[in-house]
């Protein structure tokens, strides 16, 4: 099913803060959008666009500064899923070909300033012949009749439409959606904006959102007599039980509308939305019934502790405990990254890793192309476990190779699951 989209724009004050919230509140994309980079600033945006697209789920659009086909490749290497230009287009249309060719039209967006350009759809047909894949729509001063004028576009051109607006009234952001028939709206105005609400306006105007529904209502679970089911929440990346709680119908919808956990407190006898006096919320990613329909699994993104004593997790007491090897093979690599990076940041002396970083690049490649040529001839080996003394000396200096750089393996994991797609 196709959906409306809502995209906030970041603020350049706190552009990772706003990210992170937006991330955990709804959004469907988010638009890294600094009007007054300069195409000579634009390298100054890379690392924070990296940092940003390695810690938030959403996509990110990158608008800004961009006047030739290098600065497109650097945003959209940087992680930004499309690139959105302005000044550039107006100067040399082949710019949009050049890009559309090279990287797909579906990551190209172009924006047409309605109280700037003559002949909005002349230019849009232009662009869209030239390979455009998107086209947003902004009024740099108010334009009389913005919200047809925009249908208008919509349907002369035949391109998705992103309808900018600096509203904060969920109601009149809907409204404009239904009224422009634009397939997107950018949330300009840099306050945050409740997406959640939004999204619930858009369907009180019958408009297709990307909103929570659950496959099976509260009256199919099975309840204790006081119409309560208890909930355990569980951190969605690390897999962390955080705490129980219980939940009655009122306290389930209400999970559902906003994103946010409800709890029932069963010794106040009220609902209470986890957060809301300590700010540490909890969003929601997933919820999972058992088998029995007699519990539910809340994945969640944890916003500071889960517990009230200031621990992260509300189960900290050891009752009993055998030893065992706790190590976990999917941290092993993180963790053995972490102690690189602290080596290269704080200099070790006798440390094998420091004395890597100190002789240089050149150095850590040599290295890399040895270790590498170590496993061909290990594999050679009818003895298998040479193997894999090489391979963890290769992936040791590979990691050295990558702090170097600055990659992590957050962009080795994205970049293998979306060739996976």
């Amino acid at each position: 099913m196709d959906y409306k989209k809502i995209i906030p724009c970041l603020s350049m004050e706190s552009p990772m803060e706003d990210a992170l919230f937006y991330n955990d509140a709804g959004a469907d994309e988010i638009a890294f959008f600094d009007s007054s980079c300069k195409r000579e600033d634009i390298d100054k945006n890379i690392a924070l666009i990296k940092e940003i697209t390695r810690q938030v789920d959403v996509p990110l659009i990158a608008c800004g500064g961009v006047r030739r086909l290098e600065d497109i490749k650097k945003l959209l290497y940087a992680g930004a899923i499309k690139v959105c230009m302005k000044t550039a287009p107006l100067e040399d249309i082949n710019i949009v070909k050049e890009a559309s060719d090279r990287f797909g039209a579906e990551r190209i967006i172009v924006t047409i300033d309605l109280a700037n350009c003559e002949d909005p759809v002349a230019y849009g047909k232009n662009l869209k012949a030239n390979g455009a894949g998107e086209l947003l729509l902004i009024q740099s001063k108010p334009v009389e009749g913005y919200e047809k004028l925009v249908k208008k576009l919509r349907r002369e051109i035949g391109l998705p439409v992103v309808a900018q607006i600096d509203s904060k009234d969920p109601k009149e952001i809907a409204s404009m959606l239904k009224q422009t028939e634009a397939e997107t709206v950018s949330l300009y105005k840099l306050d945050r904006h409740d997406v959640m609400e939004i999204k619930q306006a858009c369907r009180e105007e019958n408009l297709p959102v990307n909103l929570f529904e659950s496959s099976l209502s509260f009256s199919d679970f099975k309840t204790d007599d006081k119409g309560l089911v208890p909930v355990i929440a569980q951190h969605y990346k690390t897999g962390e039980v955080l705490m129980l709680a219980y939940m009655n119908e009122e306290a389930f919808n209400k999970t559902i509308r906003s994103g946010r956990m409800t709890y029932f407190s069963r010794s106040r006898n009220t609902l209470w939305t986890k957060g809301e006096t300590s700010g540490h919320f909890q969003f929601v990613k997933a919820l999972t019934i058992d088998c029995d329909r007699d519990t539910i699994l809340a994945q969640v993104s944890q916003i500071g502790p889960a517990c009230h004593t200031g621990s992260k997790t509300c189960f900290f007491t050891d009752l009993v405990r055998k030893e065992y090897n706790r190590t976990n093979p999917l941290n092993v690599f993180t963790e053995e990254y972490d102690i690189i990076a602290d080596r290269k940041a704080n200099p070790k002396e006798g440390s094998y890793t420091t004395y890597l970083f100190d002789k240089g690049i050149d150095k850590i490649l040599k290295k890399v192309g040895e270790e590498a040529t170590e496993i061909v001839i290990a594999a050679k080996n009818p003895d298998p476990e040479e193997i894999k003394y090489e391979l963890s000396d290769f992936l040791y200096h590979a990691m050295v190779l990558m702090v170097e750089r600055g990659v992590t393996w957050d962009d080795v994991i994205k970049e293998l699951a979306d060739r996976r797609k």
